[in-house]
């Protein structure tokens, strides 16, 4: 990327300023669909400021009243030709970081396009064995991390650093800053990926002083956590209008019924073997990806029909063993960052489902449908806990939030309260 600030001469017209970012958003490689999208937004930013004749220069003050008046209101549902307003908050965010900083960052980075010194590459290479070895990390957690430090030593690099021991604390500040049109939450992530490879360049000697002592405590709000979930009507219609006939939908209908009716966790199911279906038994039995912790559940009726019917008809001959494969030759499993969002997607827009509020809608949401319902059901927490697979009942706790009325109802005898183990 190698890509250096240049600041924009102040006071330069919108429409120019327009310009300029959508040239550079060609530059970095946007999608066309990406372009119209941020083109539409900007349109619409510069007729308002026209319109309310408040000027033609970007400031923060004219981008407040534009997401007042264009914002999605709570429940509000729209369509053509006012969909372009389900991206505002983000584009006139990347605008007035542009307008700041003369530059845009891409919020998906190909790290393998990023090219750093060598003798960066080595430290980080060393940092990698250093999370498998001592820290223990799962594959998928060091990856994430390995990607935020590539970004961070690419930011150096655009800086004209090329050793680590000339960081200084203003270019933390400053990377960091860079980061405040995301959310607070992947600030927080990339903060404590810093902070752990800062200290690592402490512990090796490359560094005398720990600057991620330095670093900013990200602030999240609680409310950030509560988990999204769907109504449960809305997932009778997911699930009915799936094409049960074709490969796609055999397959993709038992991965729905794992996520919503047994909350298997995305890495869980994207896992999921062959030998892991105990039909003997009557159960499902895995050791989760996330706590290395074995569990066990009911093949239920249900579920059990569904993973047969792709067995005998949807799912291609293989030597795999990995249970759902892709649809096309050569039948491969799925990677591991595969989050398998198009699968919840392809459906519920067929199904015609919307969300009165912004929400997730992946798997992962279908998981937390799960745990919010069986709250409802006035299940035990320990109940619920066992079914998720958590490894404590504080993450268990969490989905209290959904429903403060179910938590109420839901309030455990000492009997049947906490178990032992807890």
């Amino acid at each position: 990327m190698n890509q250096s600030n240049h600041q924009l001469p102040k006071n330069v017209p919108l429409e120019r300023l327009v310009s300029l970012a959508l040239d550079q958003l060609r530059q970095l490689g946007y999608s066309r669909k990406s372009l119209y999208r941020y083109k539409t937004t900007w349109k619409h930013f510069i007729e308002f400021s026209r319109q309310e004749q408040l000027g033609d220069v970007y400031s923060d003050k004219l981008a407040a009243y534009f997401l007042k008046e264009h914002l999605l209101k709570d429940g509000e549902l729209i369509g053509s030709p006012n969909g372009w307003r389900k991206h505002i908050a983000f584009g006139i965010k990347v605008l007035g970081y542009f307008a700041c900083n003369g530059h845009i960052e891409r919020s998906i980075t190909d790290i393998q396009k990023i090219h750093i010194p060598p003798t960066m590459k080595r430290t980080l290479r060393d940092y990698e064995q250093y999370c498998k070895d001592r820290q223990h990390l799962r594959p998928s957690s060091i990856q994430v991390r390995i990607r935020e430090i590539t970004i961070f030593l690419d930011f150096l690099d655009s800086k004209n650093i090329r050793n680590l021991a000339q960081i200084q604390s203003t270019d933390l500040s400053e990377f960091v800053s860079s980061k405040n049109r995301m959310k607070p939450k992947t600030v927080s992530r990339i903060v404590s990926d810093m902070r752990s490879f800062l200290s690592f360049l402490t512990l090796r000697g490359i560094m005398q002083k720990d600057l991620s002592l330095e670093l900013p405590k990200i602030r999240v709000s609680s409310d950030s956590a509560i988990p999204s979930v769907w109504d449960n009507e809305l997932i009778v219609k997911l699930l009915a209008v799936v094409d049960r006939s074709s490969p796609k939908g055999k397959r993709d209908y038992a991965i729905l019924l794992l996520a919503c009716r047994l909350g298997l966790r995305l890495g869980d199911i994207r896992t999921l073997t062959l030998d892991n279906l105990k039909w003997d038994q009557g159960t499902i039995d895995i050791t989760q990806s996330k706590t290395e912790a074995p569990l066990s559940l009911p093949l239920t009726e249900e579920v059990g029909e569904a993973l047969i019917d792709y067995l005998k008809s949807g799912r291609p001959k293989t030597t795999h063993r990995v249970l759902f494969l892709k649809l096309n030759p050569p039948f491969e499993p799925f990677a591991e960052n595969n989050h398998l969002h198009y699968i919840v997607k392809y459906w519920r827009e067929l199904a015609g489902i919307e969300f009165r509020t912004k929400q997730h809608q992946g798997l992962h949401s279908l998981r937390h449908s799960l745990a919010t319902r069986l709250l409802q059901e006035e299940i035990p927490f320990n109940v619920i806990s066992e079914i998720l697979g958590h490894a404590s009942m504080e993450s268990t706790m969490i989905y209290a939030k959904t429903d403060v009325e179910g938590l109420r109802s839901a309030a455990l005898d000492d009997d049947e309260g906490v178990s032992d183990d807890d």
